[in-house]
């Protein structure tokens, strides 16, 4: 397959004194994993991964980003499949958020990513925003990483030097910072089998429908035939840097009914010490109890939806 690589110098302009078209930077195509790891091994840091564009776009085009190169993983179809291997469900670092939210069988064997999904800015952004790009990008405030972080997803990354999987507390480091190295790409996420009889929720509050989240709760909970929680998963997104698994708050509810008390003692857990960022949109107080309530009410929805699955 041919690759293309050119200058693109692009035109722009200035509105109030602000800069709204991208550096100029070189651009290449590649139609196969081998060729973007070879562009990523030759130019490391000088260089930029576009996959669905909705992220690192306005970034380039207020010239907050300005990569030397973009290296464009849109052609590289295989990519771009789902599929389910011995239970799991393996998402290719290319698949369309609109794919997860469209799909039947994700709907019904791992419900907690459709309900992410739906949280997801409006239908032209999933329509052309992209899984892997998402977790890459790393945003705190975004659905799917506090999602794979209540499933322990795991991420497939490759370069010339090798394969690695890594577990999503060693994928994502900090506010917009994953593990991932210059020279290597992200080709897959890997979700575990999941439990007919698992109660999931994600609920999260923003000013208006499609905004950044102020706060927001992914929670997964399996109850025994006892009435009790035998496998509980707390991820808070917009709550610091990264996906924060209150472990602690976890462990508690594991063989606790999870009842009206339960839930509000973990919510209530579950952000003790926690110091997310304020801005104009709210203190850090008043998330601190945005979180909590948005907590409390993930658990009760999922615990509502163990009884529907059962």
């Amino acid at each position: 397959m041919e690759r293309v690589a050119q200058e693109v110098a692009g035109p722009w302009r200035e509105s109030r004194g602000e800069v709204v078209k991208p550096a100029q930077f070189e651009y290449d195509d590649p139609s196969t994993v081998d060729e973007a790891m070879d562009l990523l091994g030759r130019y490391g840091d000088e260089c930029k991964v576009l996959a669905g564009g909705q992220s690192l776009v306005p970034l380039m085009n207020f010239r907050l980003a300005r990569p030397g190169r973009l290296i464009d993983i849109n052609g590289i179809d295989s990519l771009a499949q789902m599929k389910w291997e011995d239970g799991a469900l393996v998402i290719g670092a290319m698949t369309r958020h609109s794919q997860l939210e469209q799909s039947a069988e994700v709907a019904e064997r791992c419900p907690l990513l459709s309900q992410a999904v739906a949280w997801i800015g409006h239908s032209q952004i999933r329509n052309r925003g992209t899984v892997g790009g998402s977790v890459a990008h790393a945003d705190p405030a975004a659905e799917l990483p506090a999602a794979f972080a209540a499933l322990d997803a795991r991420f497939l990354v490759r370069s010339r030097r090798g394969d690695r999987t890594l577990t999503w507390r060693e994928f994502f480091v900090s506010e917009f910072t994953t593990a991932l190295q210059p020279d290597e790409l992200l080709i897959s996420i890997e979700v575990p089998a999941q439990r007919p009889s698992k109660g999931t929720a994600l609920v999260e509050f923003a000013r208006r429908h499609g905004d950044f989240a102020l706060g927001g709760a992914a929670v997964t909970v399996t109850v025994d035939r006892a009435g009790r929680c035998s496998e509980v998963a707390i991820a808070l997104l917009a709550a610091g840097p990264a996906p924060i698994r209150p472990a602690a708050v976890e462990q508690m509810l594991i063989g606790e009914a999870p009842d009206k008390a339960a839930i509000h003692a973990a919510a209530d857990m579950a952000v003790k010490g926690l110091k997310p960022t304020g801005d104009i949109h709210g203190s850090s107080d008043y998330r601190v109890q945005l979180l909590r309530v948005m907590t409390e009410r993930a658990l009760s929805e999922a615990v509502s939806r163990v009884g529907a699955s059962q």
